[in-house]
């Protein structure tokens, strides 16, 4: 009788199955700019993917002075979900994706970073694929990717498509990274590993992304893949305009020429 209780009291102290374990700590970082429509979106479908997966986590907003009524809506979504869960750390205006994660690390308690967009485009439900990727590889940083395995994209037209195919060819030629998806902005950080990779991370903008995933080459680090499928933002529009391209071929010839 003694065996069995002590059988059932281990059993009670176990994680559910195809839950994840507590000590664990997750801060998803989420630098907004005028979506007002997506964050509630996003926030709820976040919740429900981590409160179904038993994962511990925080969700930190990093606005920065949009003009539309972001930061009300996140002011909002504070109080609905309880500010332990939900974190606002806005900034006065724009001041560039690299120093938004940096803003944000300065407030996480988790021990594993996830970066994601804001436009639903990354959709939450990959994330304990990501988590179960890393625990069975032990990775540094856990990528999504477009181009690898069932990915994919949907919603863009044929010119976005070649944009972001050929910007990852070129990439690939050019510097031989190691990861299939380079201007992907869907990953899963160890925190310490993106503190370091910040702290050598030079570039501005959508370079910014690949130049970490180069950076963490060099640095050794390890990388796994999870396949994702890309959708095209819902509601605003899209940040992708031609300085943007311009400063990324500019930020990979630099890249090219320096590592």
């Amino acid at each position: 009788m003694a065996s069995e209780e002590a059988s059932r009291n281990s059993r009670s102290r176990r994680e559910p199955e195809g839950r994840f374990p507590r000590q664990d700590k997750y801060s998803v970082l989420l630098p907004t700019y005028n979506e007002r429509e997506n964050l509630p979106l996003i926030v709820w479908l976040l919740v429900k993917s981590f409160s179904e997966s038993g994962i511990n986590y925080e969700i930190i907003i990093i606005d920065d002075g949009s003009p539309d009524g972001t930061r009300d809506i996140a002011e909002q979504l504070v109080k609905i979900y309880g500010s332990d869960k939900i974190l606002l750390r806005p900034r006065e205006k724009k001041l560039g994706l690299g120093t938004a994660y940096i803003h944000g690390m300065k407030h996480a308690t988790g021990n594993y970073i996830i970066i994601m967009d804001a436009d639903l485009s990354h959709h939450p439900k990959f994330i304990p694929e990501f988590i179960r990727k890393q625990k069975e590889g032990n990775f540094d940083i856990v990528s999504g990717t477009r181009y690898k395995g069932n990915g994919g994209v949907y919603g863009w037209d044929l010119k976005r498509k070649i944009i972001s195919r050929g910007a990852n060819f070129i990439t690939q030629i050019l510097l031989r990274p190691g990861a299939s998806d380079l201007t992907g902005s869907f990953r899963l950080y160890r925190k310490e590993v993106l503190q370091k990779l910040i702290e050598k991370c030079v570039s501005k903008g959508y370079v910014f992304q690949m130049e970490m995933i180069v950076r963490a080459r060099q640095l050794n680090y390890t990388i796994g893949e999870v396949p994702i499928s890309f959708v095209d933002r819902v509601y605003g529009e899209s940040k992708l305009g031609g300085n943007e391209i311009v400063s990324f071929l500019k930020g990979l010839l630099t890249l090219f020429a320096t590592t």
